[in-house]
């Protein structure tokens, strides 16, 4: 069984920073990742274009150039690619983490291909895997899905757009232009106030002249083959339909923090605990890293302001290990 300082769970930006800080010190590390690299942008839809500015998004200050000053997710692949490649950080994609066991001062961390020993374990899986579903009939027939990549497969289909956050309202505009006659269902009363401010005026202005009917304060009842429910403030309305984007966000996987044994707040929010000074939660030697610290507020970190986790958790353990005396040697 190999053992390491350092067991990174989680391939994404913060797992890789948290792999480069570790090597830069001198402590032994793995990365594991249950997909590809950067797993979690990969199926980002093919067109996103981020939020944030290409130098928000660097990590250990590796200059990440973009053809605009916004980039796009090809060349956030290509940035993050490169990175993993050629600092040749020891990371194992396509292999999922399955079980972590506390074993007095280690872990015993079990994947679908092999075991490891961790001392310190990191956890930094995001929280892109699993959609918030709407729960109602009909939400797993084959026409819904939570995820969203290319708009040309709605063309000339019509198509319900679920949501009013930034990942709803690209792909109705995108869709739109492609050809589909597209319907948002929003559940408050106007478009999200954190869409992003050049896409925002789009959106209302295609709403306001027609183009995309939307319906405010109002939730999907019912999905069946051919048509959809919705109830309005006027009541229900039934709209034909050929495919339905659930896009109503996502949730971290908590049954894998609460098997960790990491403590959940009570509360809708979920947050877990931890010190905000070193990043370690109510285990010792298991840290956290990236946006999974929000628990269910998923709008509170990202890469940009997240990156800081990985000198803090590293740093903390590199100095836990000085006074022990031992040795640190650069293993790959």
């Amino acid at each position: 069984m190999q053992e390491f300082d350092v067991v990174i769970i989680g391939g994404g930006p913060i797992g890789i920073a948290c792999g480069l800080e570790a090597k830069k010190q001198g402590l032994s590390y793995i990365i594991i990742e249950k997909g590809t690299i950067v797993n979690s942008l990969f199926n980002y839809p093919v067109n996103m274009q981020f939020f944030s500015s290409s130098e928000k998004l660097e990590i250990d200050e590796i200059p990440f150039i973009s053809k605009e000053a916004k980039p796009k997710r090809n060349e956030a692949l290509e940035y993050y690619r490169r990175i993993v490649t050629s600092n040749q950080l020891n990371i194992h994609l396509f292999e999922t983490v399955t079980h972590v066991k506390k074993q007095e001062d280690s872990f015993i961390i079990t994947t679908n291909k092999a075991q490891y020993k961790g001392n310190n374990v990191v956890v930094a899986t995001g929280f892109y895997d699993l959609p918030n579903r709407i729960n109602v009939p009909g939400e797993d027939l084959p026409k819904v899905s939570h995820y969203y990549n290319d708009p040309h497969y709605y063309a000339s289909q019509k198509l319900a757009v679920i949501g009013a956050s930034n990942s709803a309202i690209d792909a109705a505009l995108e869709c739109w232009r492609k050809g589909a006659e597209v319907t948002l269902i929003i559940r408050g009363p106007e478009v999200g106030q954190r869409v992003k401010y050049w896409v925002r005026p789009d959106i209302i202005n295609r709403i306001e002249e027609g183009s995309i009917k939307a319906y405010y304060n109002s939730e999907v009842k019912e999905i069946n083959p051919t048509a959809i429910i919705v109830t309005t403030p006027d009541g229900d309305v039934t709209l034909e339909n050929d495919f339905v984007l659930a896009l109503t966000g996502y949730m971290p996987n908590f049954e894998f923090l609460e098997k960790l044994g990491i403590a959940l707040s009570e509360d809708e929010k979920r947050l877990p605990s931890y010190d905000p000074e070193t990043m370690e939660t109510n285990i010792p030697g298991l840290f956290l890293a990236g946006v999974i610290c929000g628990g269910m507020e998923t709008h509170k970190w990202f890469i940009e302001n997240s990156r800081i986790h990985a000198p803090i958790i590293i740093n903390t353990i590199r100095k836990r290990m000085a006074p022990e005396g031992k040795e640190i040697s650069l293993h790959p």
